[in-house]
């Protein structure tokens, strides 16, 4: 169990996800924030398809990375801004769904770089299938001009 540096994490959370541009156009939303966790959720949107009519795996990195990145801010300091370092995404299932939900665990947090795993799963009805996972590095940015929440 992880203990935010901030009490207000959840709000910070939430105030950062809404300045987002790609979450609003995705449809994005947040399903659940806990400290160094979070998870996020998407309908199917066909103008976000590859050529066979599954999610593209860009969104899907994109959906990992953003749950990634606000797990690891959850933890961080009210003076933090968060920014993805790297990471690594292994793609296991054709993404066909009706909604899709990215879920982001720390599995390390330190004062500057913090350790997240993620997975994506696609859900129709009752059923719930693994689609990718994600491994990433997220940095805590502080006093910089050009990073700020």
């Amino acid at each position: 169990m992880f203990v935010p540096r901030s009490s207000n994490y959840k709000n910070k959370v939430e105030h950062s996800f809404a300045r987002q541009e790609i979450t609003q156009t995705l449809n994005m939303k947040i399903d659940d924030i806990a400290p160094g966790q979070v998870t996020l959720s998407m309908p199917y949107i066909k103008a976000y398809t590859q050529q066979h009519g599954f999610l593209h795996a860009g969104i899907i990195a994109t959906g990992l990375d953003n749950a990634c990145g606000y797990a690891a801010f959850s933890l961080m300091a009210d003076e933090a801004s968060v920014l993805t370092v790297e990471f690594k995404t292994n793609l296991l299932a054709p993404a066909k769904g009706q909604t899709f939900q990215f879920t982001a665990k720390v599995k390390k947090a330190g004062r500057t770089l913090t350790f997240v795993e993620a997975e994506a799963h696609a859900i129709t009805g009752n059923n719930r299938k693994l689609i990718a996972t994600m491994s990433a590095t997220m940095m805590a940015i502080i006093n910089r001009d050009d990073v700020q929440e």
